[in-house]
């Protein structure tokens, strides 16, 4: 809803503008789908949050926790709202992206570790349809020889909102470090593959001219 529908609605709009308030999506969001992203020394805003089996507990109550403390410590988000976050057995945490100028003498202010590399994909469905995401993406970065870390669920989309901005949307990213030994392996599968195609392609050549020379055998033989 915009300003100006709130105003011109007026006592009307009492039922539906606290819901809009209490919307914590982000209004814009990095256009990182389908790509890989080195987030190395980036500055974040990091918040510790308890989790059950990777189940986040209070989740919302910790985002509006940290929305607070950042703009407590007068810091500045890329993306406001855009929230990551990653979930463990026994715990988790929530970051923000900060401008990589901001400085400060908070202990949640923290600059991210070097390499960091990302691969990113926008996933269209609930939490639930998530997993089978994930899976698709460890198996594409081993693929291209990497080996797969941790990944983070950016939300873009909640109940309040996900209707007008048509459906379910969440940004997965995962965490990546590059494995030479599944180079390796993979260039020395390649190999192999690649042997084995030339090998049945000259037994296949060799077959196709063996049975177009057998007429003229024939032939002279009569």
């Amino acid at each position: 809803m915009t300003e100006t529908e709130s105003q011109n609605e007026g006592p009307q709009a009492d039922s539906e503008s606290p819901q809009e308030e209490r919307c914590p999506c982000p209004d814009t969001y990095p256009d990182w789908d389908g790509q890989s992203i080195d987030l190395s020394g980036h500055c974040v805003h990091e918040m510790r949050v308890p989790s059950i089996f990777h189940m986040p507990v209070s989740f919302d109550m910790y985002v509006s926790k940290q929305a607070y403390n950042v703009q407590d410590l007068e810091l500045t988000e890329l993306w406001p709202g855009l929230v990551l976050s990653k979930t463990g057995m026994w715990g988790g945490k929530i970051l923000r992206l900060l401008k990589d100028s901001e400085s400060s003498a908070s202990r949640l202010v923290r600059h991210l570790p070097s390499p960091f590399n990302i691969m990113a994909q926008m996933h269209e469905g609930g939490v639930g349809t998530v997993p089978k995401a994930v899976h698709n993406m460890q198996i594409a970065m081993v693929e291209k020889g990497c080996m797969p870390k941790e990944f983070y669920l950016a939300h873009l989309t909640c109940p309040a909102c996900c209707g007008r901005k048509g459906g379910d949307r969440i940004l997965i990213l995962r965490r990546y470090v590059a494995n030479e030994r599944i180079k390796q392996n993979l260039e020395k599968e390649s190999r192999k593959l690649a042997a084995k195609s030339a090998k049945e392609a000259g037994v296949k050549a060799k077959k196709q001219e063996l049975k177009g020379s057998r007429p003229t055998e024939d032939a002279s033989v009569g």
